[in-house]
C-alpha cells in the first residue's frame, strides 16, 4: 500500500488564524506563520492597545470575508494560534522583535486580560481605549505591507518579507547595542549589523562560538540497533519498542550536550531543567531531519519496511495523524533540498532551545541575550558560507516555527499510531529520494532500464 503524500509548495500554506483555505501564508510574523492581513491587524491592536468587543457568542467565523466584521474574534483566533505580543517593536516600526521563533502558549487568564484590557494598563499604566465593531481595514496602514484587495504588495512577498523583518530588527539592536555598555560576550554583535552582499571572511567571534557550538554537539551514528533479518516482519509492539529506544538515547545525547554548551555556566540549573522539559521534543526532531537523517531514512526505514500494519490500523489513522504526517514529509524534503550543514544545526538547535517565552524561568534577560547571540552568527555563517543564496538564512530559521508545530501536534497523536505515523512518513520520503537520485543518475538514461 503506498503511502506517498503530496505536500504543497511553501507558497500555498495557509493562514492558520483563518477557515482552512481562506488565505495564504505569507512569512513568519510574530512567532506564526500567517497572512499579511492578520499580522497586520494583530500589530495594530497590540500597539494601540485596542480592546474589542463581541457581539455574539465570541466563537464568529474567521474567514477571508468575515474577518473584518468581529475584531475581537479575530484577536482572539491570533492569540490561541500562538501569535506573540512581545515580538512587536515597542516603536511600532516594521520588523519585529523576534522574541520568540515559535508560538508562544499562553494561558486562558492571560489571554483574557489580553482581551479586557488589564494586561495593557498593567504594562504601560495607560487607560483603556474601546473600539466597536465597526471594521479594521486590512491596509489602514502604510507600513503593514498590504495593498488594496488585501492582497499582499511586493514588498510583502514570503522571499522579501523576512528580510524586511530582520533589518527591522538589526535596526533596532544597532541602536540597543552601540549606544550601551556591553557585557564583553557580547562586544562582537555591532561588527554583525551591516552585512555585505559580495562574498567575505566569517567574523573570529562568529568562527569561535560556532566551534564551540559544533565541539558540544555528539555526531556519531545513533548506537541503537536498527538491522533486521531478511524475510522477518516486524509487529506493532516491536516498532514501538524501537521507536522508544531510539527516543531515549536521542533525549540522552541532548542532557550530554546541554552539559558542554559554551554558556553552560550563565544559567541555572533549575532553568537548563525547564528549556530541556520544554524543547526535548523539537530537539530530537530538528537531529531526525539533519544530522541523523541518513540513518533514519537508511536503518530505520528499512525497519519500518518490514511492519505491515492492519486494516484496522489503517482505518483509525487519525486526522491529526495524517496532519503530522503532511508536515513532517515536507521538512524531510525542504531539509533534503537545504542541506544543513553541521554548524547551521549547532546554530539552530541553540535558538530553538534558548526559548525565553517558556513559563517558570528565572532569567529571561540572560537567555534573550544568549538566543540574539546565535542568532546573528548563524545569519554571520550562512551570509559567509552561501553568498550566492541570500534567502538560505530566512529558509532555515521558519523551519523552526514548523518544527515546534509538528512537536506540539504528535503528543496528541495516540501512542498505538506512531508505527504507522513513521512508516508513512519514511516510505514517502524514501521513495522520493531514491526517485531523485534515480533521475539524476548519470548512469540512467531515459528508455533504458537500469540493470538488476
Amino acid at each position: 500500500m503506498p503511502f506517498t503524500v503530496t505536500m504543497a509548495p511553501t507558497h500555498l500554506v495557509k493562514d492558520p488564524v483563518l477557515e482552512p483555505g481562506e488565505d495564504r501564508a505569507t512569512g513568519l510574523h510574530y512567532g506564526i506563520i500567517s497572512c499579511e492581513g492578520c499580522k497586520g491587524f494583530f500589530k495594530r491592536s497590540i500597539c494601540n492597545k485596542r480592546v474589542y468587543r463581541c457581539s455574539r457568542d465570541k466563537n464568529c467565523e474567521m474567514s477571508r470575508k468575515q474577518r473584518n466584521r468581529c475584531q475581537y474574534c479575530r484577536l482572539l483566533k491570533c492569540l490561541q494560534m500562538g501569535m506573540n505580543r512581545k515580538a512587536i517593536r515597542e516603536d511600532g516600526m516594521p520588523g519585529g522583535r523576534n522574541k520568540s521563533i515559535g508560538p508562544v502558549q499562553i494561558s486562558d487568564e492571560e489571554i483574557e486580560r489580553i482581551m479586557s484590557g488589564q494586561e495593557f494598563k498593567d504594562d504601560a499604566n495607560m487607560p483603556e481605549h474601546t473600539w466597536g465593531n465597526n471594521g479594521d481595514s486590512d491596509h489602514s496602514s502604510p507600513g503593514n505591507g498590504v495593498s488594496d484587495g488585501n492582497q499582499p504588495s511586493p514588498v510583502s512577498t514570503l522571499s522579501s518579507n523576512r528580510s524586511v523583518e530582520l533589518n527591522g530588527y538589526t535596526a533596532a539592536l544597532r541602536e540597543q547595542y552601540i549606544g550601551n555598555a556591553m557585557a564583553q560576550h557580547y562586544q562582537f554583535l555591532p561588527h554583525l549589523f551591516g552585512y555585505a552582499a559580495q562574498p567575505r571572511s566569517l567574523y573570529p567571534q562568529s568562527h569561535t562560538l560556532i566551534s564551540q557550538l559544533v565541539a558540544a554537539e555528539e555526531l556519531a551514528p545513533l548506537g541503537t540497533p536498527m538491522l533486521i533479518e531478511d524475510g522477518y516482519r516486524v509487529t506493532q509492539v516491536e516498532l514501538f519498542a524501537l521507536l522508544c529506544r531510539l527516543a531515549d538515547e536521542l533525549l540522552f545525547r541532548q542532557i550530554s550536550w546541554i552539559k558542554k554548551l559554551p554558556f553552560f555556566c550563565e544559567l541555572s540549573i533549575e532553568d537548563y531543567t525547564r528549556l530541556l522539559s520544554a524543547t526535548w521534543q523539537e530537539l530530537i526532531l530538528l537531529a531526525c531531519l539533519t544530522v541523523y537523517s541518513a540513518q533514519v531514512l537508511g536503518d530505520l526505514a528499512n525497519v519500518t519496511d518490514k511492519y505491515t500494519p492492519s486494516d484496522d490500523e489503517l482505518q483509525s489513522f487519525s486526522e491529526d495523524g495524517m496532519e503530522v504526517m503532511e508536515k513532517l514529509i515536507y521538512l524531510f524534503r525542504k531539509f533534503h533540498q537545504l542541506k544543513v550543514s553541521n554548524e547551521e544545526y549547532a546554530c539552530m538547535k541553540a535558538i530553538n532551545f534558548l526559548n525565553q517565552d517558556i513559563r517558570g524561568l528565572t532569567n529571561v534577560t540572560q537567555l534573550e541575550q544568549l538566543n540574539k547571540r546565535y542568532w546573528y552568527v548563524c545569519q554571520d555563517y550562512t551570509e559567509y558560507k552561501y553568498p550566492h543564496q541570500p534567502k538560505r538564512f530566512p529558509e532555515i530559521m521558519m523551519c523552526l516555527p514548523e518544527i515546534r508545530c509538528i512537536a506540539g501536534k504528535l503528543v496528541n497523536i495516540p501512542l498505538e499510531q506512531l508505527p504507522l505515523l513513521f512508516k508513512a512518513v519514511l516510505h514517502s520520503c524514501k521513495s522520493s529520494l531514491n526517485n531523485y537520485r534515480t533521475s539524476s543518475s548519470p548512469c540512467v538514461t531515459k528508455g533504458t532500464a537500469p540493470a538488476n
